[in-house]
This record gives C-alpha cells, structure tokens and sequence, in this order.
C-alpha cells in the first residue's frame, strides 16, 4: 500500500512515515512512481509504536525494541518499570486532585485557615508539586520532531 493509504488508515501523517522511515522504525517496500510503498504488516509496526509513545517511551527506546527479525523483543523489564512510574504518577495526580478539590469546597472561611491547604502549599513550597508537574508533562511524550 502506498504512504497516503497507511497514512488514512494509520492517522499517521505521511511526513512522520517518512521520518520513522530514515530512523529506521519503519521500511518502505519501494515505490510506486514518487511514492513510497509499504507491506500490509507496517500498520501493525506503527501500532507498536503509537503503544509504546503512549506509554511514555522514546523514539529510541521503541527503536530498541525492533531487532533485526521481524519480531519486536520487547523489553519487559522496561515496560515494569514504565508502568510503575505511571503508577506512582497516578498516585500523587490523585492526591493532588483531592486537595484542590478540598481547597475548592473547603468550608474554613479563608483559604489560609484551611489545614488541608496549607499542607498543599507546604508542599508546594518544599518544591514537591514542581516535580510532580515535570513528571506529568514527560508521559506520555509525544512523536518527537519530525523531518520530511
């Protein structure tokens, strides 16, 4: 199938094929006049990818995954680990979303005479939620750049 028919299908644009083509994620068949081609069994490719960016990895740690075969040899080790993190991430967003909620209907007269609050802010004093907030802007990376 031709680069615009994978690209409907997979919603992926074609700019990102050819992309995930020159790094090698992906290998075209050859081409059909200026178009590049590609085998049925890259769509199922691609969703290993979309998968594994979802999760969180990179580009290369997907890379990492595609040996020479035609099989992925998924690290599991990797995907554990990954998934604790999104554990643990999961985990303090649910704190979090509790106490904003709290300090939002909190029935203390000022915000400050709140213990619940104040603990929040002791928090983010301490500089806690700072890191909460670069953890939960890391997952799920997105494609990285692109170049056509």
């Amino acid at each position: 199938m031709d680069i615009a028919e994978v690209a409907k299908r997979t919603g992926v644009p074609a700019s990102t094929l050819r992309y995930y083509d020159k790094r090698g994620l992906i290998a075209s068949s050859g081409r059909q006049g200026l178009r590049r081609t590609f085998a049925p069994e890259v769509l199922d490719r691609l969703a290993l990818i979309a998968l594994g960016q979802a999760a969180g990895l990179s580009l290369d740690e997907i890379q990492a995954m595609f040996g020479a075969g035609a099989e992925p040899a998924i690290d599991r080790r990797l995907l554990a680990a990954k998934a604790d993190e999104i554990d643990a991430l999961v985990l303090r967003l649910t704190a979090m979303s509790k106490g904003l909620r709290h300090a939002a209907a909190c029935p203390a007269p000022r915000h400050m005479e709140c213990p619940t609050f104040k603990r929040l802010l002791a928090s983010a004093g301490s500089g806690a939620l700072g890191r909460q907030h670069r953890l939960t802007t890391s997952l799920p990376r997105r494609r990285e750049s692109k170049s056509a």
